[in-house]
């Protein structure tokens, strides 16, 4: 029997209108013909039953009774839950909407489209479900209880879009309380592909990481995070800029973030602007939009790399950054070696989840780049320094190299 749908504004008077008329065809607030809306109506997320309910028989068993056995079994033995429950095998995308791509502070409800790509995307590249969840609320405590509470139903946490300096805090204590892999992908997905990248652009040009000096623009989520994953891949020296300059010890205006970030980077000492950190530089990396003047660029050593990845506004033009430059990596996907968050973090829950690890570790981050960087080390040219996100070879290595690390650091469960 089919149910009829009632418009429940039918009845409802306008105001305007004494004989209670209301417009039957009201004009979709956006434009109907759009692709992009069309693609979008009614969300791009569904739920699927992995197992079938046919008949009388089917139900006893995927509801009651059945279902009582194996709730009673996980009551006497919590670790049961990873194998008879969804929890080993989906990932909570979680979001207060602070930070939201390019958009800023959009708020929860405006970022959802963006957090069920995200779950498109875990399921695509790396064959791991995912759930987003946008929470009314920017408090950092809120925050941390209100996931911890959720926890329970999943196998790991990849935090999203959440502005810094609230995004560090908010992972450190969710580290702490969790005995799940908590991953903030701004910081950490961006760094391990943007740390492979600069492997095989060291790797292309006859270089060590050791011999590089690196200027970072931009000391938010992903800036702290890529210098972090340099300093422990070894890279000579890194310099992180934000708008006030070169991050440094001298600097008495460092929130507790910046201060640590000044506690291990930047052994030269600089001080001064980015375009004075620049000189002579071996490597740019940009994170932070605006535009890094050419001449600039310019004062760079000798067959430098420019990785300039804001989106949709590279710091520095690619055609610019090639007169200069021996590698030019960028954000977008119209420009070759595009730095894309896709390459890193569905391999990497796939692998932390397949040996049910209880975090994602330094080391499992480092092999991550390592394996990404590897799928393409025998294919190396100035204009593949990095996979394509559609590389079938990319989520395997990344899974298996990042499971095999959380089993050389102990965090392997399985």
């Amino acid at each position: 029997m089919a149910t009829e749908i009632v418009n429940p504004l039918s009845d409802i008077a306008d105001p305007a209108d004494p004989a209670g008329a209301v417009d039957a065809d009201p004009v979709d607030p956006v434009d109907p013909v759009d692709p992009v809306f069309a693609l979008h109506r009614g969300g791009k997320l569904a739920v699927a039953a992995t197992v079938p309910v046919r008949d009388a028989d089917d139900l006893s068993l995927a509801y009651t009774p059945g279902v009582a056995q194996v709730c009673t079994a996980i009551a006497e033995r919590p670790e049961l839950v990873h194998d008879y429950t969804w929890t080993s095998q989906v990932v909570a995308v979680v979001t207060d909407g602070t930070a939201v791509l390019g958009l800023g502070d959009i708020g929860p409800r405006a970022s959802l489209p963006v957090m069920e790509g995200k779950a498109i995307l875990f399921k695509q590249f790396g064959g791991v479900d995912a759930v987003p969840i946008a929470l009314d609320c920017t408090d950092v405590d809120e925050i941390v209880e209100t996931v911890v509470r959720l926890a329970p139903s999943f196998g790991g946490i990849n935090l999203e879009d959440i502005s810094a300096p609230r995004c560090f805090e908010v992972e450190r204590r969710l580290k702490e309380r969790l005995d799940i892999p908590v991953f903030h992908d701004d910081q950490h997905g961006t760094a391990v592909v943007t740390l492979a990248a600069l492997r095989n652009a060291a790797r292309l040009t006859g270089r060590a990481l050791g011999e590089l000096r690196a200027v970072v623009s931009g000391a938010g989520a992903a800036g702290v995070a890529i210098a972090r994953i340099l300093v422990e891949a070894g890279v000579g020296d890194v310099a992180v800029a934000d708008r006030k300059g070169v991050v440094h010890a001298g600097r008495d205006d460092l929130n507790p973030v910046k201060r640590e970030l000044a506690s291990y980077t930047n052994k030269a000492g600089l001080t001064g602007s980015l375009a004075d950190a620049l000189a002579g530089a071996d490597v740019f990396i940009g994170v932070s939009g605006g535009t890094v003047p050419e001449a600039a660029v310019a004062t760079m050593a000798e067959g430098c790399f420019v990785f300039a990845m804001a989106n949709p506004t590279p710091e520095v033009h690619p055609e610019v950054a090639h007169r200069y430059a021996a590698v030019v990596a960028t954000g977008r996907s119209d420009f070759p070696n595009q730095i894309n968050n896709v390459l890193a973090f569905p391999g990497i829950f796939a692998g932390a989840l397949q040996v049910r690890a209880s975090a994602i570790t330094e080391g499992m981050k480092l092999a991550a780049a390592e394996a990404l960087a590897a799928v393409v080390a025998d294919e190396l040219a100035a204009d593949r320094v990095i996979p394509s996100p559609f590389d079938p070879r990319v989520a395997p290595a990344v899974t298996a190299a990042v499971a095999a690390a959380a089993r050389a650091e102990g965090v392997a469960r399985r």
